[in-house]
């Protein structure tokens, strides 16, 4: 609110004010529920039903993928898809939808995915929802993007293992996700050296040359890449293209947790989610790091640094952070301990419940009973807030919105973990590496 007294206002006895006034005022976090108290476990439900929502009810009409935000129309994107399909495996699960329901919707984006645009088996990062041809994600970005392709296979993976019946339209989708996976030319996208490449172009070839070397998000890449039982790469590959042959490894304290791996203070939160939607982190050694260790160390630097708050920002407390790529006032930003913008986003820490759930917990319960009324919407939790300017963003990702009902399932059951795991060719390759 802003308080503005003229110069021509009187007192009672005629005199003025020297000089106008303004005031700028700001009301503090109404601290009262706005809805009713519910169980822990009534309370992860009821967000992971809205947030399939995003999934099952805004899912494209033609394709049945995923758009690439609530803003979107036609504009499908490959890995939220991928997430999208993790999602759809977990409805079912939770009787969100019936099996029958999410097998057709399932069968309906692999039918999508076999006439879409592809480039050495590989997807573009967003796709046309009608008509499966390539949108360029920026001017040299308009071919394969490796990263993506493996989110989306991973999810599809874990699909081929969840619908597991013996009935005709089962085994046909089992068919169908492995063909597509087998056609997925890894070992192309080395591009004549021991590293994978992350896009190629059919118009700029490999012009954006960007490696895919760790550590970030694409631990996933390698893996499925070495489990390929048509492109496979091998250990040399993982070792020297990912791991840097060692120099992907950190070892410092950061606000009192050792980080294995990754930059200063462990970067956005995203890269303790995406590779591990279906790889089970817990008990999972390489070579380089222990990745229960990774994941469980990263979150907690970055629930300690809002604690610790270094910066001053408005609500940032136990109950109160996640710092991670998301949109911000203006436009879109990976924020992390090294990149605050004072923007806190949802997905942060209940993508994180697998490794901090007391800390995650204590989060989600704020963000409903506390900020509910502005953060509260149809698909879910909006992707961000900001409490210093107070600003709350409109939008919901695709990329944040299925991070929070696959993790906080996988915190549940584990069931997108032990799916993708009991994978043969995951199996195989994870043995590998």
């Amino acid at each position: 609110y802003t308080l503005s007294v003229n110069d021509q206002l009187k007192s009672a006895s005629g005199g003025r004010l020297i000089n106008p006034v303004n005031i700028t005022l700001m009301s503090g976090i109404d601290d009262t529920d706005k809805f009713p108290r519910i169980s822990d476990e009534e309370l992860l439900t009821l967000v992971q039903k809205q947030t399939f929502k995003y999934f099952w009810d805004f899912g494209h009409p033609a394709s049945g993928m995923a758009r690439e935000r609530n803003t979107s129309g036609n504009t499908v994107t490959s890995g939220g898809s991928g997430f999208g399909v993790m999602a759809l495996v977990t409805g079912i699960h939770r009787n969100f939808i019936s099996r029958a329901d999410g097998l057709a919707r399932t069968q309906q984006i692999v039918n999508f995915l076999k006439t879409a645009d592809r480039f050495h088996g590989t997807y573009s990062h967003w796709i046309d929802g009608n008509t499966g041809k390539t949108i360029a994600f920026s001017a040299k970005d308009n071919g394969g993007d490796l990263v993506e392709t493996s989110l989306l296979m991973a999810g599809l993976l874990t699909a081929r293992q969840y619908f597991d019946g013996a009935n005709t339209a089962e085994i046909n989708l089992r068919n169908d996700i492995t063909t597509l996976y087998n056609q997925v030319e890894w070992s192309w996208y080395r591009n004549g050296s021991n590293s994978l490449t992350w896009h190629w172009s059919p118009t700029f070839n490999w012009d954006i040359n960007l490696k895919v070397q760790g550590w970030n998000e694409s631990l996933i890449t390698y893996i499925l890449a070495a489990s390929s039982p048509t492109f496979s790469i091998p250990k040399a590959v993982y070792d020297e293209g990912w791991a840097r042959n060692g120099a992907m490894k950190n070892g410092n304290t950061y606000y009192g947790v050792q980080l294995p791996l990754g930059s200063t203070n462990g970067g956005p939160l995203f890269l303790a989610h995406y590779s591990f939607l279906g790889i089970n982190p817990n008990g999972l050694t390489d070579a380089y790091a222990n990745y229960e260790t990774q994941n469980k160390a990263h979150a907690m630097i970055n629930y300690n640094y809002c604690v610790a708050n270094p910066a001053k920002n408005n609500g940032y407390s136990e109950a109160c952070w996640g710092l991670t790529a998301s949109d911000i006032p203006g436009g879109y930003t990976a924020s992390s301990p090294t990149n605050d913008r004072g923007v806190i986003a949802p997905t942060a820490a209940l993508a994180s419940f697998p490794y901090t759930p007391t800390q995650s917990m204590a989060a989600l319960k704020f963000f409903y009973y506390k900020l509910g009324d502005k953060i509260w919407k149809d698909y879910g939790f909006v992707d961000a807030f900001n409490l210093n300017d107070p600003w709350f963003a409109s939008s919901h990702l695709a990329i944040d919105q299925g991070p929070i009902i696959i993790m906080i399932e996988n915190h549940r059951s584990k069931l997108l973990w032990n799916l993708l795991m009991s994978a043969p060719e995951i199996k195989t390759g994870m043995g590998k590496l």
